[in-house]
């Protein structure tokens, strides 16, 4: 049964007609797509990590979403059922390989398989997900409190566990900290600095281990 497949599978097998997926490769930091262009394709997310953005008038953007492996987005013009453009700005978090599809081959294959559309489902809720949890972090005023209620979003979905905790599977820049928290490197660094005095968390080539992620949240909550 489709449900039973693994995402990536049902998007490699959308290959007939004219309309075959296509393999993308994006260096860290590079746009995917921006606010305004026209939604054509859905992205599923094979390796890395992708950040989902919204950029308001003023020029503020804010994180809404930090996409893992095994991510389904723009899938907005599937959900409206016309054509729209693009409602946030996608970029490559890490080094991401990607398989992006045509709206019109994913229109038609959820006709064609109407189980493939709980699989979409489950995708899309997982990404719903995570920009409740994101807004919930952006909604903390106290910027320590808003850098520990990320970390523990990262140890959930890009957790890797450790004899000595969690290791977040992700090359994490102070500066890239900062732009997903709406904070600034120098604050960021100051307060992972006293997390790391603090004994909470360590730090080696980049990659953060929360040493316990329950007395984290405990602390700071």
């Amino acid at each position: 049964m489709t449900q039973d497949k693994p995402l990536a599978a049902v998007f490699r097998q959308m290959k007939s007609g004219m309309f075959p997926p296509v393999l993308e490769n994006f260096e860290r930091g590079k746009t995917i797509f921006f606010p305004g262009d026209p939604a054509e394709r859905v992205y599923f997310l094979i390796k890395g990590a992708v950040k989902l953005s919204r950029v308001y008038e003023a020029g503020e953007e804010i994180t809404v979403a930090l996409l893992r492996e095994n991510s389904v987005f723009g899938v907005l013009s599937l959900i409206t059922g016309h054509r729209s453009d693009r409602f946030y700005h996608a970029v490559a978090f890490t080094p991401v390989e990607l398989l992006s599809v045509p709206i019109e081959r994913v229109q038609r294959a959820l006709k064609e398989d109407p189980e493939l559309s709980m699989v979409m489902l489950t995708g899309l809720s997982s990404r719903i997900l995570q920009t409740e949890m994101m807004i919930e972090t952006l909604a903390h005023r106290d910027m320590g409190s808003r850098l520990v209620s990320f970390l523990l979003i990262l140890c959930r979905d890009f957790g890797s566990p450790k004899a000595d905790g969690i290791t977040i599977d992700l090359k994490l820049s102070h500066q890239a900290i900062a732009e997903a928290i709406g904070s600034t490197r120098v604050t960021v660094t100051r307060l992972l600095g006293e997390l790391r005095s603090e004994g909470m968390i360590s730090i080696h080539k980049k990659k953060i281990t929360v040493h316990n992620p329950v007395a984290l949240s405990q602390q700071f909550a």
